[in-house]
């Protein structure tokens, strides 16, 4: 066990990490130069195209080092704060983290907060200045924010350059004489974390674990403390580029256990695997339970396709514990699920996940956050959709989640940041300076002021430089309303949204523009209303496609045309009342897309 170094790699959003990541599986020889590709460990096509990782990947190398071999197990992690619950599980995993921080772009938001995370859980740091070789490195200058943030020595930061391999050596030698041997001991019962899994359509589930105490060998009788399920370990081994298959895997090691689980309830993440017959008495304190910060309804266009959703969901859970998701029924849309997600990324990484892996063809309602009803009895109520709100006269008062939002951007932006949130009614709490250029800002915002297009529009005010990072605080009392969206006096649940009351008039009416655009023209008129409770606030018409049928009437008497239009108007009389209006898929998305 002295030998093995157990380690993920911390860093902001385009930082580096998967390039480092590169270097050293080339360095270790785990990989063959002609097999070598960028972004080795990012395997998902969407992780390849947009330059970011999603997933957290683990991986085995082996090391020479003064005659001794060493095993290093590598946790790639992401870096978005969307991503942020693939962190901390790989954080559980390990005793030491690599700190990268761009040398051209400085300490970030995301930065610190996974930093924080690495230091809560008592891991040992390693701090690398990366992309050294560009010419707008600002490597004093960087190593000076970090000696601030982690309280190190000059000495103690590696400077290194992933794309050129330089100092990747430097960073090797650090982890075997900085990095803590995993403690553990492999005469005691079976303790092992499960970090991650994975769907396998020929095997079953695959399992990641992490063993903290004892041993686990092939065809062992395993259970799951949490779910309280049996199995046996079919195939152990450790994973490098390909899975190896052991006999056995002691305390300290990470590795993979498949044994033909096919429910994928039955595998929840944080949970503590042991033996059967001599089995631990504790479970291991995992990490906690995931709080999604946005909720959305997800629906198949096909309402045939609800159990195949169902499955799909279920194998994308597997993969992202952090998704959690419930059935729920719309009148607009059928049966479908409501969501949670991290973030507007999340949101829309799983949306295409589902479509691209699982061929599942969606619509997603407008996201909401989680609010809080207290009614006249003081009963508190949690509402994730607008569907469920009470009816105004039932409600004493509504809370909302706020979140406290850490901003780093140049100075040059902070004019149009603060116009910014103030126009999402945030607080601004500090402005802290870091260095004569970069500025920290903290506000307190609503959160569900964030979930739209708030990091969107954060990036194009400060020319991309800002960085974001928020975490929740608690609920607030704030002036909201539920707006209905109403066609032909019928209301369309799918279209609900739950805002403030000062931005409801400005939004119904918006609304209501862009439904009259997008909805088609039918032989009858179609009114598009947006109403608060039963007051009508902003009103629409598509109007109706009208035949001419006076058309040929040439000449003769008024009465003759008065006759056929009477008799035209009773026929669109008759079709308004059994006649229904089609809702174009776009007109759910048209609420994302609001100025």
């Amino acid at each position: 066990m002295k030998n093995i170094r157990n380690f993920c790699i911390i860093a902001h959003i385009d930082h580096g990490k998967s390039t480092l990541a590169d270097r050293l599986l080339e360095f270790t020889k785990t990989i063959e130069k002609r097999d070598m590709q960028a972004q080795l460990l990012d395997s998902m096509d969407l992780e390849r195209e947009r330059g970011i990782t999603i997933k957290s990947h683990a991986i085995q190398m082996h090391y020479t080092f003064e005659n001794q071999d060493y095993i290093f197990n590598l946790i790639d992690t992401p870096g978005h704060v969307d991503f942020a619950y693939e962190v901390s599980r790989s954080i559980a995993a390990c005793e030491g983290a690599l700190l990268i921080v761009d040398a051209a772009q400085g300490i970030e938001a995301q930065t610190i907060s996974n930093l924080y995370l690495a230091i809560e859980h008592g891991l040992t740091i390693i701090p690398i200045i990366n992309k050294i070789d560009l010419p707008s490195a600002k490597t004093a200058e960087v190593k000076d924010q970090i000696i601030d943030l982690i309280d190190c020595s000059n000495d103690d930061i590696i400077a290194a350059s992933a794309k050129e391999g330089i100092g990747i050596a430097e960073i090797l030698e650090a982890i075997i004489s900085k990095i803590p041997e995993p403690k553990g001991n492999i005469d005691t019962p079976l303790q092992a974390m499960i970090f991650d899994s994975v769907f396998n359509p020929f095997r079953g589930i695959e399992v990641y674990f992490r063993v903290f105490n004892g041993v686990i060998k092939k065809n062992d009788r395993i259970q799951f403390i949490n779910t309280k399920k049996i199995y046996t370990a079919e195939e152990i081994g450790i994973l490098q580029l390909k899975k190896l298959p052991q006999t056995y895997l002691e305390a300290g090691n990470v590795g993979y256990l498949i044994s033909g689980i096919k429910k994928a309830s039955e595998v929840k993440v944080g949970d503590t695997i042991t033996h059967v017959d001599n089995s631990c008495k504790t479970a291991i304190k995992g990490f906690e339970e995931v709080k999604p910060m946005v909720f959305a309804g997800i629906y198949p266009i096909e309402t045939s396709e609800y159990e195949n959703l169902r499955t799909a969901m279920e194998k994308l859970q597997l993969n992202d514990a952090s998704l959690v998701w419930e059935p729920e029924t719309s009148v607009a849309l059928g049966f479908g699920f409501r969501c949670g997600f991290l973030g507007m990324l999340h949101m829309e990484i799983i949306q295409e996940r589902l479509e691209r892996e699982f061929n599942m063809q969606v619509i997603t309602t407008v996201p909401s956050v989680k609010f809080q009803v207290i009614d006249k009895l003081e009963n508190i109520q949690k509402i994730s959709a607008p569907a469920d709100m009470p009816e105004p006269n039932q409600i004493s008062r509504i809370e909302e989640p706020f979140v406290h939002a850490k901003i780093i951007t140049k100075a040059a932006y902070i004019g149009n940041i603060i116009k910014l949130c103030m126009e999402k009614r945030a607080l601004l709490k500090n402005q802290v300076y870091l260095t004569t250029s970069r500025v920290e800002l903290i506000f307190e915002m609503p959160l569900a002021e964030m979930v739209f297009d708030f990091f969107d529009k954060l990036k194009s005010v400060s020319k991309g430089y800002a960085s974001l990072d928020y975490e929740l605080i608690g609920y607030v009392v704030s002036n909201l309303v539920k707006l209905d969206i109403l066609l032909n006096g019928e209301k369309v649940d799918a279209l609900s949204v739950i805002v403030h009351r000062n931005k409801a008039y400005e939004w119904g009416k918006k609304l209501c523009e862009k439904l009259k655009t997008l909805l088609t023209r039918q032989m009858f008129e179609i009114a598009i209303q947006a109403a608060i409770g039963t007051k009508i606030i902003a009103r629409e018409s598509v109007k109706a496609m009208r035949k001419n049928v006076t058309a040929k009437c040439y000449g003769g008497d008024i009465s003759r045309k008065k006759k056929l239009l009477e008799k035209q108007k009773k026929g669109k009389k008759r079709m308004k009342q059994i006649g229904n209006v089609e809702i174009p898929q776009e007109a759910f998305l048209a609420v994302l897309k609001l100025d």
